[in-house]
Formats: structure tokens, C-alpha cells, sequence
């Protein structure tokens, strides 16, 4: 006699036969949201776990043990770790990340007005970069093995050798130190109009461009080149399609899934990266934000500001996830 689980397919069984995709799509974000939990424990533990005390810090070395008490039980440090996670926890899925211990504000506001001000800087980079590196990579396999080709290698090699703080620095060299073409720093962007913040941000966004851009680019055209073999686009060669046509109309669009990963990791890079041109800029985002905060050991403010990194991190690679399976009906069925 057969065992009745074997001859009828299980609830979560149908379902995944039945919609393919969306059990994909539904599967993908439970494990993105574990992950990001798994992250929040992380977090907290690793900012408990550093030495030193904010009591200590804000109170100066000559403080009191009563007086050090007094500020940790008004702070709530005196509770259990894992009750105080729990509570960070809740409040920070309900958007409410405490109060800072340095300035006593809510840090939700002042992340908020910084969040943005982060966003609009790497938004405008990822504008202008992710249609460049696109583009410049097609350009490179159009031109293989050919002059064109060997000057966008050796100048993306050349971006990617060279860190972000350095670039920055260089930019402020000439083009605002020694031609005085560029705003900096970029101390004076609260309260400014779109074209004057667009100003603002020229150096920084440039710098985050020449970052991302090669790399990007120079995996657009691995990308392209490893269709480029393929059978079709000989055949579509042989029907009388010019070279660039068929990278466009045939090439590009199969190579689209490794693509769109690279441009999603890249664009995590942009928000989550942003802290160290941030810092070099003076730049009111996330990440002088932070450094600020971990300056005067304000905890509230450096565990929110890296939960929200991490959920930017992993919410792109999501995403990156879904498109690639939306794009590719091979991923649908990895068997």
C-alpha cells in the first residue's frame, strides 16, 4: 500500500508547482528578512561588545562610580542585553530607532533628514554611472582587442586601484582648490535650491562615479563576451547584422541576469560606501552621521544607522535576485 504523502504532493508542493515564480519571489524576501535579523543581532552584539562606556565618555574620566550609575540606569543600561535588544528590535521594525544618547532627539528624525540627503547623492551617481558602464561596456566589446578597448581597460583599471579618499582628495586639488570650478565643502547644502545642491554634490558624485563605473563596466563586458560565443550570435552575424546591432538586439538582453547583479551590488555600494566620501566632503548624509556618533560613543545613533545600511544592502540584493529570476526563465527551474 502507498504512503498517501507520497502519492499526493504536499500544500507548499502545489503551490510551488502551480506558481513558480511567486514561491521564488515569496522565498527570496522570508530570506531576506531572516537575514536581516540575523544582522540585527549582529549589530547590537558587535556595538555591546566594544569597549569603553558612553557614562564614562559623556561624564568625563573624573566622574563619580554614583554619578556613572545615575546615567546608565537613566539610559537603560542597566537591563539585561537581550531585553534591551528585543525592545531596539520592535521599536526599530516600527521605525522608532530610540533616542540619542549625545543630543537627546529622536534619532528617526535625524536619520530621516539625513537619509535623504545620502539617497539624493547616490541616486544621482547611480544616474549617471549605470547607463555609462553599461554603455562604455558594449563599446568595449564592440571594440575588442582593439585600441578603444585597451584605453577603457586601462583607465577602469586604473579607477579601481585607486581608493575612494584619494580620488576625493584629487578632485578637491584641482577643481576646487587649484581652479575653483567646484563647491566645497558642501557645509552649506541645507536650505539650498535643486541646481545649487546638484552644484554640491558635483565632486562627490563624481568620485562615487569613477568608483562604481569600472568596475560595472568591466562586468558588463565579461558578461557580453560570454554570450558573444554563443551559436546564435553567429547565426545572427551570418544573416547580415552588424556587429554592434547584435551586442545590442541579441547579446546585451541574454546577459542581461549577471548585469543587473553587478549594477545591484554596486548600487549597495553607493548607499552603504557612501560614508568614507561622506567624511572627505563634509557632507550632511547617513555616514558622516555615523562617524559623528561613533565619535562620542552615541550607540542609539551607530546601531540604527547600520541596521538601515543593512536593510539598504540587502533589499538591492533582493531585488537584484528577483529581476535576474524575471529576466531569466532558466532560474525559475534550477533542476
Amino acid at each position: 500500500m502507498s504512503n498517501p504523502v507520497e502519492t499526493e504532493s504536499l500544500p507548499g508542493q502545489r503551490f510551488r508547482e502551480r506558481f513558480p515564480l511567486l514561491a521564488l519571489l515569496i522565498e527570496r524576501m522570508l530570506l531576506s528578512l531572516l537575514l536581516l535579523v540575523a544582522v540585527s543581532v549582529l549589530i547590537f552584539g558587535g556595538v555591546e561588545a566594544l569597549p569603553g562606556d558612553f557614562a564614562t565618555t559623556y561624564l568625563g574620566q573624573s566622574a563619580t562610580p554614583q554619578a556613572v550609575a545615575n546615567i546608565r540606569a537613566e539610559l537603560g543600561l542597566d537591563r539585561p542585553v537581550v531585553t534591551r535588544y528585543f525592545e531596539w528590535l520592535a521599536g526599530a521594525f516600527q521605525g522608532d530607532f530610540g533616542t540619542s544618547w549625545a543630543s537627546r532627539n529622536s534619532v528617526s528624525e535625524q536619520v530621516g533628514n539625513r537619509l535623504g540627503n545620502s539617497l539624493f547623492l547616490a541616486g544621482f551617481a547611480a544616474v549617471i554611472s549605470v547607463p555609462l558602464a553599461v554603455g562604455l561596456g558594449m563599446l568595449s566589446v564592440h571594440f575588442r582587442n582593439r585600441m578603444p578597448d585597451k584605453i577603457i581597460n586601462v583607465i577602469s583599471l586604473a579607477a579601481i586601484s585607486l581608493p575612494e579618499f584619494f580620488i576625493g582628495y584629487l578632485l578637491i586639488l584641482y577643481f576646487a582648490v587649484n581652479f575653483g570650478v567646484a563647491t566645497f565643502p558642501a557645509t552649506v547644502y541645507e536650505g539650498m535650491g535643486f541646481i545649487e545642491r546638484l552644484k554640491a554634490i558635483a565632486l562627490p558624485t563624481a568620485t562615487l562615479v569613477l568608483v562604481v563605473l569600472a568596475h560595472m563596466m568591466r562586468m558588463t563586458r565579461a558578461a557580453i563576451l560570454s554570450v558573444m560565443s554563443s551559436a546564435y550570435m553567429e547565426t545572427a552575424e551570418l544573416k547580415g547584422l552588424s556587429a554592434f546591432r547584435a551586442i545590442v538586439k541579441h547579446a546585451a538582453p541574454n546577459a542581461l541576469a549577471p548585469i543587473i547583479n553587478v549594477v545591484a551590488l554596486n548600487l549597495a555600494y553607493l548607499v552603504v560606501g557612501v560614508v568614507v566620501v561622506e567624511v572627505v566632503f563634509v557632507y550632511p548624509g547617513m555616514g558622516q552621521y555615523m562617524v559623528d556618533a561613533v565619535t562620542v560613543r552615541d550607540m542609539p545613533v551607530v546601531q540604527a544607522c547600520g541596521l538601515i545600511f543593512a536593510a539598504v544592502y540587502i533589499f538591492l540584493n533582493m531585488l537584484a535576485d528577483i529581476l535576474a529570476i524575471v529576466a531569466n526563465p532558466r532560474l525559475r527551474h534550477p533542476r
